[in-house]
């Protein structure tokens, strides 16, 4: 662990003072989509980490959750391999805590936080992948407990055909096509895409299957566009749930999400209506080969409505926008259920000092057709010490309402608590950022003051696991990050290096409880760097990851990417956990050893 970090560092260090390539990319003007004000990345007032095209198409990572590995604060806890399930956890908080988006369409689920990953686009089609962390309840209301991860997909810009094989141990078959279009202003792309494996051990087989189609009409200012996708994913859950001795355990969701975007300039106002709905459906059963023994049902629908508009003014910015949502469950264990929502939010970006003070004040109201109404006030605050340097600072109220797992679940190790009281908390960070065309570097000191927090307790090893409001829970940590990107050019060059580091320190109160599921997993050191260099058409992208949790015994994983970049075709072989480290990432399941695929990409215009 040490001899890697040396390593790195000193690369990091070399790459300051000796690389003299041209840069590429600009980390300062992408415009993070997940804020509502729409303002760049260099400006804003908050932790944002975006993972770029660049990265995404060098990294080893099949996955959305293995892409987050390489995001300080983000805390990734897969059951199984290559995205089949994975919970994320923000700055400490839990997988029902984190919020997850597309396109800046919320994914939310009411049965569990355990589907928020069944994200229904393939790697492939995603561009970038904006990060919040902090309170997010303030521009999209409940649930963004702890941070929100926006996926942005890939418009259609050209007349393209792409095809990918790709095979490994385990009997991995990865396989995928896409096709897009353009004509004038309208371009559509679609894809499928197929990922299975025997698995690594007993009953750990799966099958991923992603469809995506996108639609796209007209220019920036005038714009319609349309998403539809589907995921299937199909495996054997041996130890997921309960304990690892229930080895027999399967599982099938199905999850389908079709959104219409539409962002239009009128009279000074940018206005964007939003339109989208989700289906998941969730059969799990506890023996595999007997489904009649336990078999449970769940099938979630979430419809979305929402207008959201911005323009500027002599203040600076003003934002103001509403939604309606409406969530249905129908379950053979949970019953049937439903929770409709209305919510206004509000912003005003006030600049001052010729704009190198920037005051954000917001706030957002959301009535339940349920529960007591919420109001979650938030302010961030800027300066711009320099054009590339700058300090800032927020505060925000949050949520998080109970899910209809945490409140009516029952089997035989687990029954839910119908008196669970809704999460609340106060957090606050600051920070500074510094952000040139080709480097960014982040440092961020941040506390969570958590109140009545829900996690699936035992009172002794006999008993069943239930929800309860463990109490009071206060975060406090520090988040370091730096990344370069450089024009490789030559037969050798650096094309990107970063590194990330983050503390955590969780004080709990007392818990009348012998055993806790969650809330006490979390992270206390978490490393991570990446280096990736080319040598000719050979690139190299190689990445490490320490993980320190409170629980679990730490451990260091090494992936790495080899591929060769032709004209139209790419070539490259992967290997996952390089060093065959046997580590896991919850307290029930142990993740693969060293895992080795190799395939090809090709790229055909038309």
């Amino acid at each position: 662990m040490k001899y890697i970090l040396t390593i790195v560092i000193g690369m990091l260090v070399m790459s300051v003072f000796g690389q003299k390539d041209t840069l590429f990319g600009d980390f300062s003007q992408i415009v993070i989509h997940e804020q509502r004000l729409g303002i760049p990345f260099k400006q804003s007032s908050r932790s944002i980490d975006v993972i770029s095209d660049e990265q995404i198409a060098a990294s080893s990572a099949n996955n959305v959750a293995e892409l987050l590995n390489d995001v300080a604060g983000v805390d990734v806890r897969q059951r199984g391999p290559n995205g089949v399930q994975s919970d994320i956890g923000i700055r400490g908080g839990t997988f029902d805590q984190t919020l997850v988006l597309i396109n800046g369409i919320k994914l939310a689920d009411p049965q569990t936080g355990h589907h928020n990953m069944n994200i229904p686009v393939a790697i492939e089609d995603i561009e970038r992948i904006e990060v919040l962390k902090g309170p997010a309840a303030r521009i999209y209301g409940i649930n963004g407990f702890a941070g929100a991860i926006n996926i942005v997909t890939k418009k259609p810009k050209e007349n393209l055909v792409t095809i990918g094989v790709h095979t490994g141990d385990y009997q991995l078959i990865d396989t995928r096509i896409g096709v897009s279009n353009t004509i004038g202003k309208y371009g559509q792309s679609a894809s499928y895409s197929r990922n299975a494996s025997e698995g690594y051990k007993y009953n750990t087989d799966y099958e991923i299957e992603q469809y995506t189609y996108q639609g796209s009409l007209g220019s920036n200012g005038n714009q319609l566009n349309v998403l539809t996708s589907h995921s299937s994913r199909k495996f054997g859950a041996n130890g997921f749930y309960a304990s690892p001795d229930f080895m027999d355990q399967y599982e099938e969701t199905h999850t389908s999400f079709v959104a219409l975007d539409y962002s239009k300039l009128i009279g000074g106002w940018y206005i964007s209506p939003k339109l989208s709905y989700r289906r998941n459906k969730d059969d799990y059963v506890f023996l595999r080969e007997d489904p009649s023994f336990f078999n449970n049902i769940h099938v979630s629908e979430v419809l979305n409505g929402e207008v959201q508009a911005r323009s500027s003014n002599p203040l600076g910015i003003f934002q103001v926008g509403v939604e309606y949502n409406m969530m249905n469950l129908e379950s053979n264990n949970l019953g049937m259920r439903e929770r409709n929502t209305a919510t206004i939010n509000a912003e005003q970006r006030i600049l001052l000092m010729d704009e190198k003070l920037d005051i954000t004040p917001g706030v957002s109201y959301t009535h339940f057709s349920d529960l007591d109404a919420k109001i979650f006030p938030g302010l961030d605050i800027g300066y711009a010490v320099t054009n590339h340097f700058k300090v800032f600072g927020n505060a925000g109220y949050t949520y998080r309402v109970p899910t209809y797992t945490d409140l009516y679940y029952e089997d035989r190790a687990n029954v839910g608590n119908e008196d669970l009281q809704a999460e609340e908390a106060l957090s606050m960070e600051i920070g500074a950022k510094y952000i040139e065309s080709n480097f960014t570097a982040q440092i961020a000191l941040f506390s969570r003051q958590g109140n009545d927090l829900i996690d699936w307790t035992k009172s002794d090893s006999t008993s069943k696991w239930q929800p309860i409001n463990i109490g009071d829970i206060t975060t406090n940590g520090i988040e370091l990050s730096a990344q370069w990107r450089f024009h490789a050019t030559g037969k050798f060059g650096l094309a990107n290096l970063g590194i990330n580091y983050t503390w955590l320190d969780a004080d709990q109160s007392e818990v009348d409880a012998f055993l806790s599921r969650y809330s006490l997993e979390n992270l206390r050191h978490q490393l991570s760097a990446r280096v990736a260099y080319h040598v000719g058409e050979v690139h190299h992208n190689i990445q490490m990851r320490y993980v320190d949790r409170v629980n679990l015994d730490d451990y260091t994983v090494v992936d790495s990417k080899l591929y060769y970049d032709a004209d139209k075709v790419r070539v490259s072989l992967n290997v996952n956990n390089l060093f065959n480290k046997i580590y896991k990432e919850t307290n029930l399941v142990e993740l693969p050893g060293r895992w080795v695929s190799i395939g090809a990409d090709i790229k055909l215009t038309y």
